[in-house]
């Protein structure tokens, strides 16, 4: 392959005394000097024991090209371009050879101006540029030459001339056969390519007398490949930064061609952020830069790190992160104990269960956040040699208990959830995070318990009067038997204001008399002067028989006594009739006159 502007010159040439370029013989043992053919007999030729060698001597001194057909020579770039690559190599012109050759062959990522390299010098372009191969190996002169390379399985070099049935025609100081499958190319345009290639191959049959040569390419380039990888494995360092090819990507991480080597880029050394896949990070084919972990050489293996080359954002998480900051994250992930939660790529922290939620009803993650929610948390503290670091979601959120005495006062009457019962009383939930007690003797006044779960079961929700609030210690004590109805509270729901009613005068003190109108229901009268008097012997007094005054009382109250006769004198234990003026639920809020 030449430049555009140029046309290849054959380099297999004979030539006749004067020196003269003249078409090469293919055919029968003339074609063994093919390109390397010695001159034709003249006045000066050698004596008969000459050796083969002084002839070649001979023929490079006259041949007009300069060079030995197949000289190896040490050059350096000059220029590339448009794809090739213009070498100086201490002869008066420069020599020309593809760049992908040189690549290929030199196992180089990049050509450039000063580089210095190994060429074979193969011809003339029609411009007088030599023509180069990257290609360095001997090729034959003669049939014993042949015979040498097929038996010590040389690697020699060939130019492939045309492709044929089943393969193609190589040049190698004769026309030899190289089977398609031992070319080291598949594909189709990859074989077109090859022709006018310069190649290295080996014999692998040879049958003189037939004047039959097979040769193989391909173990040539495996065992280049073999040898190439083995360079390699003795290069390779751990430690080292080195750049590779994505060859395939898995659920696990990625193999990266080191040239030749493989190595294995887990998932967990690909980025800081563990929550990345490998293919939203790497696409096959891709070049990276990655540092090689640890070399296992007994089983091949190479372990690489894509993150390793990247800031740890953990080196500066303290001061980004101070104790007590509120910061936002998304959660990742949730465990038994407690949910992940991200705070930058590469950083997490993790909510405990007990820092998810101030209420102690929580038994697992799942019941306040999900994957994927935006949390606002508290920093609680930052390990960065361990990775680590404590977050509150509670803390954002506020202590229930610094309002508690505001929003629940003494003698306020709340609404609560019955989360436990045990034999002394009765766990509640107010709100989140703020519980009460209820002890057993404040749930009913109505009978005696030997069990709250014979009034109430977990679920259920109760109505309770705060009785004591105590925020340092956490504590709020609650009573459900304060709410009952008392008998003051029934007496006023069964009376109005202007009802005449009975009751018995209990006590009097001054111009004010206690009157009890029920049991456990008293009223208040204020008495004219000349209206009191101490007790007399009409109606037990102290302490009377009980039946008897429960039997006068009911008689009073169903008008069996007479009141015709209306005394003004009121005495301690007198059963009398007053009006109610004011009634109310508070205790000594009966306000009565007296009537008869």
């Amino acid at each position: 392959m030449l430049p555009p502007e140029a046309s290849q010159a054959n380099p297999s040439l004979s030539v006749d005394i004067s020196g003269a370029p003249t078409s090469a013989s293919t055919g029968g043992r003339d074609l063994a000097m093919s390109s390397n053919a010695a001159p034709e007999p003249s006045s000066s030729e050698p004596s008969e024991g000459s050796e083969f060698a002084e002839l070649l001597e001979q023929y490079a001194e006259r041949t007009p090209l300069g060079f030995m057909p197949g000289e190896l020579r040490e050059g350096r770039v000059i220029e590339v371009r448009d794809g090739w690559v213009y070498v100086d190599v201490g002869l008066k012109q420069e020599g020309v050879l593809p760049e992908r050759e040189l690549k290929e062959v030199g196992r180089l990522d990049q050509v450039e101006p000063g580089l210095k390299v190994g060429v074979t010098i193969v011809g003339r372009t029609e411009e007088g540029y030599y023509r180069l191969s990257a290609v360095k190996a001997t090729r034959p002169v003669d049939w014993a030459g042949l015979e040498r390379a097929f038996a010590e399985q040389q690697v020699i070099s060939g130019t492939v001339v045309e492709a044929v049935k089943g393969g193609f025609r190589v040049d190698i100081g004769v026309l030899a056969f190289m089977p398609a499958s031992r070319s080291g190319v598949r594909e189709p345009e990859q074989m077109q390519a090859l022709i006018g290639e310069q190649i290295r191959c080996k014999i692998v049959q040879l049958d003189t007398a037939r004047e039959d040569v097979v040769v193989d390419r391909r173990v040539v380039l495996e065992e280049e490949e073999r040898a190439a990888r083995e360079r390699l494995w003795e290069s390779l360092q751990e430690g080292s930064v080195v750049e590779g090819t994505v060859r395939s990507i898995t659920d696990y991480g990625a193999f990266v061609d080191l040239g030749g080597v493989d190595g294995l880029l887990h998932v967990s050394e690909l980025s800081w952020d563990r929550a990345k896949k490998p293919s939203d990070l790497l696409r096959e084919g891709e070049r990276i830069q990655v540092k090689i972990l640890a070399i296992d050489r007994e089983k091949r293996r190479i372990s690489l790190s894509l993150k390793q080359l990247l800031p740890d954002p953990w080196s500066t998480a303290a001061e980004r992160y101070p104790v007590g900051a509120r910061v936002r994250g998304v959660v990742t992930r949730l465990a038994e104990f407690g949910a992940f939660v991200q705070l930058e790529p590469g950083v997490e922290g993790l909510i405990h269960l007990s820092d998810l939620a101030w209420s102690k009803k929580i038994r697992k993650p799942s019941d306040v956040v999900s994957p994927g929610d935006a949390v606002e948390v508290v920093v609680l503290a930052v390990d960065p040699a361990n990775r680590r670091m404590s977050l509150s979601l509670k803390q954002a959120l506020g202590d229930p208990w610094d309002e508690v005495d505001t929003r629940y006062p003494v003698g306020s009457v709340v609404e609560a959830k019955v989360l436990n019962v045990e034999k002394f009383g009765i766990f509640v939930e107010i709100s989140d995070g703020v519980e009460g007690f209820i002890h057993i003797s404040d749930v009913t006044s109505e009978r005696r318990l030997r069990h709250p779960n014979e009034v109430v079961k977990p679920g259920d929700t109760v109505r309770a009067m705060v009785l004591e609030v105590d925020r340092a210690r956490r504590r709020l004590r609650l009573g459900m038997k304060q709410l009952e109805p008392t008998p003051l509270d029934r007496y006023v729901a069964e009376h109005r204001v202007g009802d005449v009613v009975s009751g018995r005068v209990a006590r009097v003190e001054g111009q004010v008399a206690e009157v009890e109108l029920a049991d456990g229901v008293w009223g208040r009268c204020r008495l004219d002067s000349g209206s009191t008097s101490q007790p007399s012997g009409d109606l037990p007094t102290g302490a009377a028989d009980l039946k008897s005054l429960t039997a006068l009382l009911a008689a009073k109250w169903k008008g069996q006594l007479g009141t015709s006769q209306v005394s003004t004198e009121v005495r301690v234990g007198q059963i009398r009739s007053f009006r109610i003026l004011q009634l109310g639920s508070q205790a000594g809020a009966i306000e009565l006159q007296l009537v008869a």
